[in-house]
């Protein structure tokens, strides 16, 4: 979180963010390690976290410490395998946010940002009470939206409220907001493009192509999906949910192998 609040700041230097990252030898270490996977493939492998910067830039390299930092914040609940499978729907969001970006005018780097973090609510929860809220994971089936009445009743709050008070606890901008609450609420035709529609989409296309959330997920046809993208991003984008698949696999994989 203080990666985030520090990138989101102007004129940040970047050897302040350098020995941020740097100050924990375990955290920087992985953080290099993502950082000269294929995933991003720099030109050149960084050896330091200043290097990395250089490299990649600083809102790229914050998305790599938001993921390192999910994997480690969820921790031994991560033993349960729908918890397991839900760190790879906010991998699957993120990467599909990515890409999605990519062919149009939003910055790249927070949309996947934006997209490793809308269910960081439904992470807490996980990490809160794993066992209880794997159990919900495994049996629960409908609309990915139905699950949140289900949250309420076993915590007293869902995950998006539970996401949009930790936003505003860590003090992060607003943009993270509409992602983390906003991602279960159908998609306005008339809403403009910006971020939080885009992590909407970007949320179902990652259940639509096998990464949803829950087991019982009721997904969103693709080709339906794409129809809801403005015509720059939808003819830009993956035609086909396989090939999209296949993209997310390839990154999941890379993440998980390090």
């Amino acid at each position: 979180m203080r990666v985030l609040q520090l990138v989101s700041k102007e004129n940040v230097q970047l050897h302040q963010l350098s020995e941020l990252i740097s100050s924990d030898p375990a955290f920087a270490s992985e953080v290099l390690s993502v950082a000269n996977s294929m995933l991003y493939a720099p030109r050149y492998p960084a050896g330091s976290i200043l290097q990395a910067i250089a490299v990649l830039g600083a809102n790229t390299l914050q998305g790599v410490c938001i993921t390192v930092g999910v994997r480690a914040y969820l921790g031994k609940s991560m033993s349960h395998p729908a918890v397991h499978r839900l760190f790879h729907h906010n991998l699957a969001c993120a990467i599909v946010a990515q890409r999605l970006a990519s062919g149009g005018l939003i910055d790249k780097d927070m949309a996947y940002t934006c997209g490793i973090l809308h269910d960081i609510g439904r992470i807490a929860l996980a990490v809160i009470q794993p066992k209880d809220y794997a159990a919900l994971l495994s049996t629960h089936s409908g609309p990915a939206q139905s699950i949140l009445e289900r949250e309420r009743e076993l915590f007293g709050w869902n995950h998006c409220e539970t996401g949009r008070r930790m936003v505003a606890d860590w003090q992060l901008p607003t943009d993270f907001d509409a992602a983390v609450f906003d991602h279960h609420a159908p998609r306005c035709a008339d809403a403009p493009w910006g971020l939080g529609e885009l992590v909407k989409i970007s949320c179902k296309m990652a259940d639509a192509a096998g990464y949803a959330a829950f087991d019982g997920c009721e997904t969103i046809p693709y080709l339906q999906l794409l129809e809801e993208l403005p015509p720059r991003e939808r003819s830009l984008f993956y035609p086909e949910q396989e090939r999209l698949a296949v993209e997310v696999a390839a990154g999941i994989h890379v993440v998980e192998s390090v």
